[in-house]
């Protein structure tokens, strides 16, 4: 059985579309699929039915449209009544919309690492579950609150085709389908980013100065804005030749000239309030300065842990209390997993050569000759390289250099298992007395003696995670007034302790765990949601199944999985079977997820 909302909404069933009785009949089922087997409440359907005008009967002719679909769905369509509404369950049939965002995640992952044939395989794998528009045949209330989504999705898709393809020199081919684009969606400034390279490779550069400046005169009118720092930079980029098969469109390419007598130095600031990870300083760069000899192997230090916990931070401090011993310069590069976007080993090297004194035009096309020639432009130089929120072992490894006097230090939250020869820092939260230490680089010496016990709940509220600690500070050295005892009162409400460590600009707790919450499959999601039955204290895996339902093989294979998300931790006692702890901040975004997503049954929720 398959299901489709991307073009009209239909269910096909061994080759037969399955009839529908009308719209009204195909919106409950368009709604029941994109809420996700989450609980649609009577409600809810009666606005995407009727609008803000549903009839006295409206429940009941609900009940009549699932009564009917479950008659043409069969016995294999599982629409549960759970109130205040009701749900839908797939049991293992096919669905358009999920098989399009599997493929397009796919298609992401294969681009971040720069393997652009396989992303484009996947983007287009991903594109050919599209019929027309989306939910076609519904009535103007879902397509209205849903379809726009779904269109922002397929768009985003075909943009990230057409990057990769742009990528593999199919300029030529692209020319042609981006100026239909562009005359179909001429406010979207990243295809008319992408039509400029397309003609520029093609030696059409007029053509490419014309659709900048039809751009902005359209987002003048239209608009009264002037273009996005994307167009602008392409423009600039054509002017100077930069837009030559091979180096990126997005970000900013510097001149290479700026770079000819340079000495690479583009480490972010140091961390002027560094503390609580002394101890760990030492170890790195004891590690980092030593000759690199056959007793010492390991030319590459990853620092890994949980967001928030100091990562970046000490990495950063390291490096420039290292910086005298890498007298060819540092090169520094955020690789995205934090989210800042995606950077692909292609374009993290096409940087790294320009800040070497590469010209623009002598950066190879393909990420082996970027690789190879970047290798030997540092091979008998001591130079320190630091890779920031790595994602993956593929993504480092082409950026890795092969001197035997230069030294990487790469952070991420992924476990990175395969990169040969590594030392690898795992950072957990910070002890007491060490958190407090941080409090006190950042407050008054005075301020935090006067309030020592607060202080102490503060850091307990905090998880002793950096990341709070700092947005805590912070908000304790912006606000004068501000009593500890009345923070350490505030955080003490579990349900308000994530939006008091939320900064007003910038990544809050909330933000990071979100992060590594997104990276989860919709199953490992359901899973860490329901954890927070369990009691908050560490739990073994046979409590864990049996608050899943699952066989406990099957429950820990999840749990490690979250343990790699940095979602738990493997607790210390391990004397009968695994046990597993979560701090309690991941409890409270856990909790939060879960009431957001209405995924738990109501019944077995935990009370307030």
């Amino acid at each position: 059985m398959e299901f489709r909302i991307l073009g009209p909404v239909s269910v096909i069933v061994d080759g037969v579309e399955v009839v529908l009785d009308g719209a009204k009949q195909r919106t409950v089922l368009g709604a029941l699929l994109l809420a996700r087997g989450r609980v649609l409440s009577d409600a809810q359907l009666g606005m995407l039915l009727w609008d803000w005008h549903p009839p006295t009967t409206a429940s009941a002719q609900i009940y009549t449209y699932v009564s009917r679909l479950r008659q043409r769905l069969g016995p294999g369509v599982e629409i549960t009544r759970r109130s205040p509404g009701y749900s839908i369950g797939l049991a293992g049939a096919r669905f358009d919309h999920e098989e399009f965002e599997t493929l397009s995640r796919l298609g992401s992952r294969e681009s971040a690492v720069g393997r652009y044939d396989k992303a484009a395989h996947y983007f287009r794998m991903a594109l050919a579950e599209w019929r027309g528009p989306a939910l076609s045949n519904v009535t103007e209330f879902l397509a209205n609150a849903s379809a726009p989504p779904l269109d922002e999705a397929r768009m985003a898709t075909l943009e990230a085709r057409i990057e990769a393809e742009l990528h593999l020199g199919d300029h030529a081919r692209l020319a042609s389908e981006l100026t239909g684009l562009v005359a179909e969606h001429p406010l979207r400034e990243n295809l008319r980013v992408q039509l400029m390279t397309a003609l520029y490779r093609c030696d059409r550069q007029a053509d490419a100065m014309v659709v900048y400046h039809d751009g902005c005169r359209l987002l003048a009118e239209e608009l009264g804005v002037d273009p996005g720092p994307a167009l602008a930079r392409t423009y600039c980029a054509l002017l100077t030749g930069e837009l030559a098969l091979g180096l990126p469109t997005g970000p900013a390419t510097p001149s290479a000239d700026l770079w000819t007598y340079v000495q690479p130095a583009m480490l972010p600031p140091d961390i002027v309030d560094f503390a609580g990870r002394d101890d760990e300083l030492d170890e790195v760069c004891d590690h980092i300065l030593r000759d690199r000899t056959p007793a010492v192997r390991h030319a590459v230090v990853v620092l890994s842990g949980m967001g928030g916990v100091g990562k970046t931070a000490l990495a950063v401090r390291v490096a420039h209390a290292c910086q005298e011993g890498f007298p060819d310069g540092q090169l520094y590069a955020d690789l995205g997993g934090a989210g800042n976007g995606f950077r692909p080993p292609l374009d993290v090297l096409g940087s790294f050569l320009w800040a070497l004194g590469v010209p623009a035009w002598a950066v190879p096309a393909s990420l082996d000759e970027r690789m190879q020639l970047y290798r030997s432009r540092i091979a008998d130089r001591r130079m320190l390289v630091l890779l920031d929120n790595a994602l993956s072992d593929d993504q480092v490894r082409p950026l890795l250099p092969n001197g035997a006097h230069c030294r990487t230090i790469i952070t991420s939250r992924a476990h990175l298992a395969t990169l040969d020869g590594s030392y690898v820092v795992h950072l957990d939260v910070l002890d007491t007395p060490r958190a407090l230490a941080l409090l006190g680089r950042i407050l008054p010496p005075d301020r935090l003696a006067a309030e020592r016990t607060a202080a102490e709940y503060i850091v307990d509220y905090c998880d002793r995670l950096p990341l709070a600690l700092r947005v805590a500070a912070g908000r304790l050295a912006a606000r004068p007034q501000l009593t500890l005892a009345r923070l350490a009162q505030r955080l003490s409400h579990e349900r308000r302790r994530l939006d008091e460590l939320q900064p007003h600009d910038g990544m809050g707790v909330r933000d990071s765990l979100q992060l590594s919450y997104l990276g989860l499959d919709s199953a490992t999601r359901h899973v860490f949601r329901q954890l927070i039955l369990l009691p908050p204290v560490d739990f073994p895996v046979s409590a864990a199944a049996l608050i899943l339902e699952e066989r406990e093989v099957a429950t820990e294979k999840y749990l490690e999985i979250l343990v790699d998300a940095r979602l738990l931790d493997v607790a210390a006692d391990q004397s009968e079977e695994p046990h597993y702890r979560m701090l309690d901040l991941v409890r409270c975004f856990a909790r939060e997820r879960a009431e957001q997503e209405d995924d738990a049954d109501p019944s077995s929720r935990p009370r307030p």
